[in-house]
């Protein structure tokens, strides 16, 4: 008898490689699937500086706050083609702002971010002719009349259509 027949037909070091191989293929697959799946679903806020954003933080509420105190309300509708904001002041249209200012945010890329100054149209109505891409966005929208903050809000929102 040779030592080829008389060794143990089972597990050699070929199998023991294939079975590693699929463990590790399998972990891999998963973690590429899932963080594919995470960047293209989450929707955190980004900021810059973490810090800096934390001690801006309470000025920003006192700001809202005396807003809202005010009874000056905003109301933005994007729709395709155009940009659309409605400024009152309990209840009616305000008269004060001359201008509106508006940077659009997407909540995970810095890449489409862009600034957008609205055409007063009426009292209290502002306009611009941009299309923004379908999905997730946050406004940043500043009223003004002359170089005073007349309100600011920002307006987290979704622009429908499919994504590409």
């Amino acid at each position: 008898m040779t030592e080829e027949q008389s060794a143990p037909r089972g597990f050699t070091g070929w199998h023991m490689l294939g079975v590693m191989g699929l463990f590790f293929g399998t972990i891999i697959s998963v973690n590429l699937v899932m963080a594919w799946n995470a960047s293209r679903s989450w929707s955190g806020l980004v900021v810059e500086n973490t810090y800096i954003a934390s001690q801006q933080f309470n000025g920003k509420v006192a700001k809202t706050r005396a807003f809202a105190a005010s009874g000056i309300e905003g109301a933005l509708v994007a729709e395709p083609g155009s940009i659309r904001y409605a400024l009152t002041r309990n209840g009616e249209a305000d008269r004060t702002a001359d201008r509106v200012v508006a940077v659009f945010k997407r909540p995970v890329e810095e890449h489409e971010d862009v600034r957008v100054e609205l055409d007063r149209v009426g009292p209290g109505a502002f306009a611009a002719a941009r299309a923004l891409k379908p999905g997730q966005w946050i406004a940043d929208v500043t009223a003004m009349a002359g170089e005073e903050i007349v309100y600011r809000q920002a307006i987290r929102f979704t622009v429908p259509g499919e994504r590409k």
